[in-house]
């Protein structure tokens, strides 16, 4: 299929309108790597140098002229009543521009917002808020789980229940499948609330042009989606307002509105009548800018000699503080029996938020946990007793891959029979995710006469690398080193996009700059066809010249050809196109560990990651997506935990010093395999590997010392627990 276009060609000087037929968008596809410079192989970082260098501007580093500061007053009690507010003292204060008042009735945890400054110095908005006088009526509060689910628990949300319990599921007859089961086991398992700890904190930097247009600079996974949020709450003509995120530093799911910090601080700009700077302090960001909700699961599973799991009981429950929790259960592995009864519980602690994979990877390290137990039961190698169970037949590839690489014969069949004080061993853990991309996204090419090329979106870069792969689709597109292409984005000036987030910003965002590629292609070939006087198929592009295909003698250089083109120069537009990407990637891990029995201390040798994820843009970027997602998981496994204080109802390691983060230490040689399919669809990779690595480490201490530690993370003082409770620790 074609369609028609009219383009303006130069002809003797003179611009002359003519239409052309260039290819439909449905019939594009992304051609192998084996012919392309860039996609499917390795990619520098085309922002790397500005990283580096320290010129790449993140919202922190936006500092305007008359530039005031904005601080938040935070409730100290975990609940409380507000009957009286005073910021008379702080608006007193000489370098106070404008106070504000938050909430004025209830706070919920230690943490909720009261009151915002905004003054001269971030020393004078400090001062001003420690004196903003609050009468609080302190009220019972309930920062445990196991106490909020008590009857006399104090209420979280009013009159309304601490439980939710939610929908249960169930699919056959529960009890009679257990009846005819070869192998039972039980277990109680455990997933702690996590913090973001993103390295850039949540904020934003506004300024008011006059009282109707607004620009925000603003730490953000969508720009069009604070950019809603903030025109909506002021009541703003939606070109009016302004979102910029050139760089940030991290959100893995928090930070997709503009929050109480980002209103707060355009109130702050629009009252004080000068731009301002909030961005949240490290202890805020543990208080009150997401989290990962808990996990608790009571499970009774079985399964029959050949290896298949027959049942599955699972009664359990999480906090996501004050809002819901739950998780995908079973994970991956579908018995033919099961009963599912899932509880939200709620506290006095901030809200959950999306975060990187939600709920799978609290799933995953509690399914493959209870896997290997299960597989020990009835008799059967943990892999084997996977493959039989998982219908997916990449990860069926990927399970004997991973095998192979970390030697998993070697594997000691019989947990804990290591000689000696520091003994070895191997687990496995799977994931499955989306990954997909949706309409919505639109990319502007625009190609000028002499010879400049840029691509432009209003998508965000996370620093996963979007630019990047925007850039080498144009550069393979027009033959062109990836150096003469200038990536556009974070900015809502630009075309919409959604928000980056379930690993959908690749499969959403490539698929428009490869149809507006395409379509500027097409006109651009006809054009300089007219000029040269042949036809346009009978053109090529490559190393950066315009060839005759016939006769590979008579080119244009690239700057030659683009003087051809009309004063306008050419500029096409894209949009998503659902055939360039796809839905559904699966992962697999095996992990390699030494636990010290005297210590406690575990020590994870190798992670061997094998996953796919269909078209590959940048394999750099893919590799280094699931390196972070393995060592993320390796927090999950051994040293992240938010640890609340329930006489104070405070978070007592709200810091990146007692809340323990992975370190070099702790991250071992990480070997990612890849299963790609060349000829596929592009599909997002930053959820999935992340999803499995804390089910396979857990699973490798188990194999080592031959005791189960069921409560995440493994700390040493754990592991030194069960092995008194083992009775010996050699």
């Amino acid at each position: 299929m074609a369609k028609k276009v009219k383009i303006i060609v130069n002809e003797a000087g003179h611009p002359v309108e003519k239409e052309i037929e260039v290819q439909d968008d449905v019939n594009l596809a992304w051609g192998s790597p084996k012919d392309l410079k860039y996609l499917g192989h390795r990619i520098t970082r085309i922002d790397g140098p500005e990283k580096v260098t320290g010129r790449a501007r993140y919202t922190y580093d936006i500092n305007l002229p008359g530039l005031l500061y904005g601080r938040i007053l935070r409730s100290p009690h975990a609940h409380a009543r507000i009957r009286g507010i005073d910021t008379s003292p702080a608006s007193a204060l000489p370098g106070v521009k404008a106070v504000l008042v938050l909430n004025d009735r209830t706070v919920r945890y230690a943490g909720d917002e009261i009151a915002a400054v905004a003054a001269i110095s971030p020393e004078t908005a400090e001062d001003a808020i420690r004196l903003i006088k609050v009468d609080y009526e302190v009220m019972p509060h309930v920062v445990e789980e196991a106490a909020a689910m008590q009857p006399d628990a104090p209420k979280v949300h009013g009159e309304r229940p601490n439980v939710n319990p939610g929908n249960p599921e169930a699919q056959g007859d529960i009890e009679a499948a257990f009846q005819e089961a070869d192998g039972v086991v039980e277990g109680t398992y455990y997933v702690p609330v996590r913090a973001h700890s993103c390295l850039e904190s949540h904020g934003a930097v506004a300024r008011w042009d006059d009282d109707q247009h607004l620009t925000v600079w603003c730490s953000t996974q969508g720009i069009f989606s604070v950019h809603e949020e903030l025109y909506r709450y002021f009541n703003l003509p939606a070109g009016n307002v302004r979102v910029i995120c050139h760089h940030m530093g991290g959100g893995f799911g928090s930070k997709f509105g503009a929050g109480v910090e980002g209103v707060a601080c355009a109130r702050l700009a629009r009252e004080a009548k000068a731009p301002v700077k909030l961005m949240l302090t490290r202890e805020e960001e543990q208080l009150s800018a997401g989290n990962a909700p808990s996990a608790m699961a009571k499970i009774r599973a079985a399964a029959k000699k050949d290896g298949t799991m027959v049942a599955f009981d699972l009664e359990g429950s999480g906090t996501g503080g004050l809002g819901g929790a739950g998780v995908p259960m079973p994970y991956i592995y579908q018995p033919q029996t099961f009963r599912v009864r899932q509880s939200d519980v709620y506290i006095n602690a901030s809200e959950a938020r999306a975060f990187r994979a939600p709920g799978h990877p609290q799933a995953s390290a509690i399914m493959e946990q209870l896997m290997d137990d299960l597989a020990e039961k009835i008799g059967i190698d943990p892999m084997e007793f996977r493959k039989k169970n998982d219908p997916n037949p990449v990860r069926q590839k990927e399970y004997d891959l991973g095998a192979e690489r970390i030697g998993w014969s070697r594997r000691s069949p019989t947990p804990g029979a290591g000689s000696g004080p520091v003994k070895r061993g191997m687990g496995l853990g799977s994931s499955t995710w989306g990954g997909g991309g949706g309409p919505g996204t639109k990319a502007t090419l625009k190609i000028s006469r002499d010879g400049s090329i840029e691509i432009s979106t209003g998508s965000q870069d996370l620093g996963t690398g979007t630019r990047t792969f925007m850039a080498a689709i144009v550069a393979d597109e027009f033959g062109l080193p990836i150096g003469a292409v200038t990536a556009l984005l974070g900015d809502t000036k630009y075309g919409y996009s959604g928000g980056s987030g379930g690993s959908t910003t690749a499969a959403s965002v490539s698929p428009a700059i490869k149809t507006a590629a395409s379509d500027a292609r097409a006109r651009f070939l006809a054009i300089v066809a007219s000029a040269m006087k042949v036809k346009p198929e009978s053109l090529e592009l490559t190393g950066g010249k315009v060839v005759l295909k016939s006769n590979p003698a008579k080119s244009l250089s690239w700057k030659e050809a683009c003087a051809r083109l009309g004063m306008d120069g050419i500029t096409a537009n894209g949009e998503w196109v659902e055939s360039l990407q796809g839905s559904g990637v699966a992962g697999c891990q095996f992990a390699e560990v030494e636990v010290d029995t005297r210590t406690g201390r575990v020590n994870v040798l190798r992670l061997v990651a094998v996953h796919d994820c269909g078209y590959i843009l940048n394999r750099t970027g893919v590799e280094s997506q699931i390196n972070g997602g393995v060592i993320m998981g390796i927090g999950i496994a051994l040293t992240e935990e938010r640890i609340m204080d329930n006489q104070t109802g405070r978070q007592v390691n709200p810091n990146l010093e007692e809340y323990k983060l992975p370190g070099p230490k702790e991250i071992p040689a990480i070997e990612v395999i890849l299963l790609d399919n060349p000829t596929g669809k592009v599909s997002g990779i930053a959820e999935s590997p992340i999803i499995p690595t804390a089910g396979a480490i857990a699973n490798a201490v188990y194999n080592a010392i031959g005791v189960r530690v069921r409560e995440l993370p493994i700390t040493p003082r754990k592991v030194l627990d069960a092995l008194a409770k083992k009775g010996g620790s050699a």
